[in-house]
C-alpha cells in the first residue's frame, strides 16, 4: 500500500495520473496460511479491480503462475493462422516459401517470450503446442525445428545479450567461476525457481 501511495504522489508531482480504470490487481500468494480476506487495493480512494489473470505485453501471468492460460491463447491463434499455410500450399507455393511462412506468422507466435514460460509448463501444454508443430510439418512438408531447441537458442542468446551489457540488472548475476570458464550456479531452493531462466542459464 505504502508503495502504490509514493506512485500516485509522484505522478502528481510529475503531472501525472493513473488511470484506475486500466489498473488491475494481481495476488501471487503460495503460502500455506493465506490472509484472507485481503485488503482492497485503493488508488485515489477509487479501489481496483481484482483479476485472477492478467495481459501483460503479450504474456497471460494468472495468480497461480501456471502457463496453460498463455499457452492456450497462443494455441488456438497459431491453429487460426495454419488456414493460411494451407492456402499457400494449395496455391502450389514450394517448400521453402511455406517454412518461411511457418516461422514468421506461426512459429513466432508459439515461441514469444518462450524463455520465460515454456520450461514450466505442464506436459500436457507443452504437448498442445508441440501438436501445432507437427500439424505444420505435414502441411507444409518441410522439418520444423522443435520447442526444446528453440527454447535453448532463445536463452542462450538472452544470456549472451544480459552478460555483455554491463548496464542490465541481470548482468550481476552472472559470476564467472575462479578457473573463467563457467558460470557460478544460483541457489534455488523450490524447483519453480530451479527451472526459471537465471538459476538454468548461470549454471551452464
Amino acid at each position: 500500500m505504502d508503495e502504490v501511495e509514493k506512485l500516485t504522489s509522484w505522478c502528481q508531482d510529475n503531472c501525472l495520473s493513473m488511470n484506475v480504470s486500466k489498473t488491475k490487481e494481481l495476488i501471487v500468494d503460495f503460502r500455506k496460511r493465506q490472509q484472507r480476506p485481503y485488503t482492497p487495493l485503493m488508488i485515489s480512494g477509487t479501489p481496483v479491480e481484482r483479476v485472477s489473470s492478467f495481459k501483460y505485453l503479450v504474456v497471460n501471468i494468472s495468480e497461480d503462475l501456471t502457463w496453460t492460460s498463455h499457452i492456450q491463447t497462443q494455441v488456438n491463434k497459431a491453429r487460426q493462422r495454419l488456414y493460411h499455410l494451407r492456402q499457400l500450399r494449395k496455391f502450389r507455393v514450394s517448400p521453402a516459401i511455406l517454412k518461411t511462412f511457418y516461422s514468421g506468422a506461426i512459429e513466432s507466435v508459439l515461441t514469444q517470450c518462450i524463455s520465460v514460460w515454456y520450461v514450466n509448463s505442464c506436459s500436457q501444454d507443452c504437448k498442445a503446442l508441440q501438436r501445432v508443430v507437427r500439424l505444420a510439418e505435414r502441411i507444409s512438408g518441410c522439418v520444423l525445428p522443435s520447442l526444446q531447441d528453440i527454447y535453448l537458442k532463445h536463452c542462450k542468446s538472452r544470456a549472451v545479450k544480459i552478460i555483455k551489457d554491463s548496464n542490465q540488472p541481470g548482468n550481476c548475476l552472472f559470476i564467472l567461476l575462479p578457473f573463467g570458464k563457467r558460470f557460478r550456479s544460483l541457489m534455488a531452493k523450490t524447483e519453480r525457481l530451479q527451472r526459471s531462466f537465471f538459476p538454468r542459464t548461470s549454471g551452464s
